[in-house]
Parts: structure tokens; sequence; C-alpha cells
């Protein structure tokens, strides 16, 4: 049963989503997305910093005796074409500050001014920066939320194809991996779902990338070759259209004899976990995250604590 916060959260963010759409002015959507974004503080104890790599801002979350802690390279959500460090920093914060770790958050190209594969160049441009500068993969893990968590696995596949050093671990929320917009829940939750309808995907993805890129397995990473990934943690709402996209990709990792662990959540939607501090749900979803990280990078993490 969900809890009434929740209940309470999903009505009203149904009720602007209704006229989020893909014919709506796009400037208005990102202006809006940031002002909405920015009415909730970031977690306490964390202290955020700007900066610049290889020309591209980012945004440091460093909680309180975490500065040499591992890191979260994460890569925000908003469909490729909204969001940015600052959309997402309330998000980030609670997830560095309850794993004990240090988050990196770039603010990677947007379309449709910057198509594929900008994003992924950019991303690819930062990791590598930070490895070059004292980074160490195996002191890093990646996170992502929906077009975010698309990055994530994009990036993933370009640095293992290239022969580059793979992060420890990657988290997946509500991760889009299908471009081709086939996916089962398509069908099965179209009337779940109180946020996104299955007519706007194709919209969507047409501002990002053309029709010959979509089976592409760097935009759709559930036709993707998933050997050799780090291992793997998702959380996906029951209640989501794109739902599918998370239990295929699961079952590819595990076909591939790679480690993944795929949650599906009771009633929840898509990004949940953005609502942290207003609802219990997304609060423990975020425990749960924390709790994977600490396990995989163990005494590293705890010592921070």
């Amino acid at each position: 049963m969900p809890s009434l916060r929740s209940r309470v959260v999903r009505f009203f963010s149904a009720m602007y989503m209704r006229r989020v759409t893909p014919d709506r002015d796009l400037m208005a959507m990102r202006a809006g997305f940031e002002a909405r974004a920015g009415l909730l503080p970031p977690a306490k104890g964390v202290d955020i910093q700007t900066t610049t790599i290889e020309g591209i801002d980012c945004e440091w979350h460093v909680p309180a005796g975490c500065e040499e802690a591992p890191l979260i390279y994460y890569l925000h959500g908003g469909a490729y074409m909204m969001g940015s460090p600052a959309t997402h920093r309330r998000l980030v914060s609670h997830i560095a500050r309850e794993s004990g770790m240090r988050a990196l958050v770039p603010d990677y190209s947007l379309a449709p001014e910057n198509k594929f594969p900008a994003a992924l160049k950019d991303s690819l441009t930062v990791y590598r920066s930070i490895l070059r500068n004292a980074g160490d993969a195996n002191n890093m893990a990646f996170g992502g939320d929906s077009a975010g968590g698309n990055l994530c696995v994009a990036t993933l596949l370009a640095l293992r194809d290239a022969g580059d050093p793979l992060p420890v671990a990657c988290f997946l929320m509500s991760p889009w991996l299908d471009m081709t917009v086939t996916g089962e829940s398509l069908v099965t939750r179209a009337k779940l779902d109180p946020w996104f309808r299955p007519e706007h995907l194709p919209v969507t993805t047409a501002k990002f990338c053309n029709e010959f890129d979509k089976k592409n397995p760097l935009l759709s990473p559930v036709f993707a070759d998933a050997s050799r990934l780090p291992a793997t943690f998702i959380q996906v709402g029951d209640h989501e259209i794109l739902l599918s996209d998370s239990t295929r990709f699961a079952r590819n990792i595990e076909a591939a004899g790679g480690r993944v662990s795929l949650q599906v959540w009771p009633d929840m939607w898509h990004v949940f976990q953005f609502f942290i501090g207003q609802m219990p749900e997304s609060k423990r979803a975020i425990s749960d995250i924390a709790g994977f990280l600490k396990t995989e990078f163990g005494a590293s993490v705890n010592a921070v604590m």
C-alpha cells in the first residue's frame, strides 16, 4: 500500500506533468524545471562546489568528512533536453550523503541543439579527464536517472569497447534504455503511469536522434552486448511505461554472466526518488542505493561515515 504522502505527491505531480508535452515550448519547460527543482535545498552537510572540466561545467557534492571518499559520477535525467546539475542537486546530495561518497555531476550538452552523440562525447570527456588527473576507476561508481541512466550505460559501453577502465559499480533509477519505444510496458502500464503517455515518446526521441540511430546500442542499450559491465543496481516503478526497459536490460546482464539487482517498486512512478524528503518511499529507495554502494566499496566508504 503506497503511503499517504506518496499518493499526494503522485496526484499533484501528475496534474503538472499533464501539461508537459512534446509540443510545449522547450525553453519554458527548461526554466520551469529549474525553478521547481530549486525550491527545496540540498541535503544538510553536503558542500556544493562548481568547477569546469575540459570546458564542461560540473558540480561537486562533498559530504562532510568525505573529501577523500570514493566518487559517484552522476548523469542527470531530463529526456536529453532538460535538466542540469542544479535540477538534480537535492537528489544527488542526498545520495552522496547517505552513501558516504563524493559526487560529480557534469552539465552535458542538451538536445535538440546538440543531438546524439554530443551528450555521450561530453560524458566520456569528463570521465577520462578525471582518470588522467589522479583518478582511479576502482574508486568510482556511475549513477543516473531516466535519460541520465541511458547515458550512464552508453558511457560504460563506449568505455568498455575502447578498452578504458570501468568503474566498480553502477546504479540506475528508471533508466530510459529503448529509443525504439518497443517495450511491452508501453501497453501494460499505459493506464497506470501518472506522468507519461506512450505516444509522446517517439516525438521526444526524434528531437534527440534520427530514425537510423535508434537501434544503436549506445542509444538503446536494451539491444547491446551486456557483457563485462560493472555490478549494476536498478530501481524502477511498477507503474512506469518504461518498466520493461529495466527488466529487459537486467535480463541481458544476467544472460551475459554479469551481476545485477533489480528492484521494481509497487505503485511507484518515474524517478520517484526525486521526491526525497516528501515521501518515505523515496528515502527508503535512496537508502537501498547507499546500501548497494557500501557493499561494493566496503571499508573505503564506511571509513568516512
